[in-house]
């Protein structure tokens, strides 16, 4: 089936101190390793983005948010509104070690059991900046963004959603499956992706 694929890069890294989707691993950038994992599964993927001077060199479409400076919320608002497929998967541009097999697997679980969206649980954490939503949930959304109500927890509530947990998860994904939602907010967080790829810094 159909899926599109939208990262989300509209963040300030304002605790990063410099963009995060920027930052290299091992001759890339965070961003082109995500695309990278990606595009074999969604050959439809866009980046969500106010700042499309930053991210044109990467040459994948670029989107703008319709409600600005409301968090990763209007993000999925813009992909949804956006997108041509029932399906689509949404990630945060700060995860180096996501699976896009695994996503396309979300997609499948989405369709089978007629939700509205596929969300992680990873001992009791949610990440939803990991997800499958379908685009009949555009409008809920919507309405969601014009109270100013931002928390996307808060409208799963409202959602027919299928909280996917860590149990379920080692059935169909071997390896470390915490390490796939990792998101870098800190530079302490990138110092232990660097830790993990076995990245030694050269003083």
């Amino acid at each position: 089936m159909q899926a599109t694929a939208f990262i989300l890069a509209g963040g300030k890294s304002s605790r990063m101190g410099v963009n995060k989707a920027l930052l290299p691993i091992r001759g890339k950038r965070i961003i082109e390793v995500i695309i990278d994992e990606l595009i074999p599964f969604f050959p439809n993927l866009f980046i969500v983005t106010n700042d499309f001077e930053t991210y044109d060199f990467l040459k994948v479409p670029l989107i703008k948010d319709e409600f600005q400076g409301k968090g990763p919320l209007a993000g999925i608002h813009t992909g949804l509104k956006k997108s041509c497929t029932d399906f689509n998967f949404f990630v945060a541009c700060d995860m180096p070690f996501i699976s896009g097999k695994l996503a396309h697997h979300f997609v499948q679980i989405c369709a089978l059991g007629h939700y509205e969206a596929v969300v992680p649980q990873i001992n009791d954490k949610l990440h939803p900046l990991f997800s499958v939503f379908r685009k009949k949930t555009l409008l809920k959304i919507e309405q969601y963004l014009q109270l100013d109500h931002l928390r996307v927890r808060d409208l799963l509530g409202e959602l027919n959603v299928y909280y996917i947990n860590e149990k379920e998860l080692s059935n169909i994904y071997v390896g470390n499956i915490e390490k796939i939602f990792y998101n870098m907010n800190e530079p302490t967080d990138y110092e232990q992706v660097k830790s993990w790829l076995g990245i030694i810094n050269k003083n």
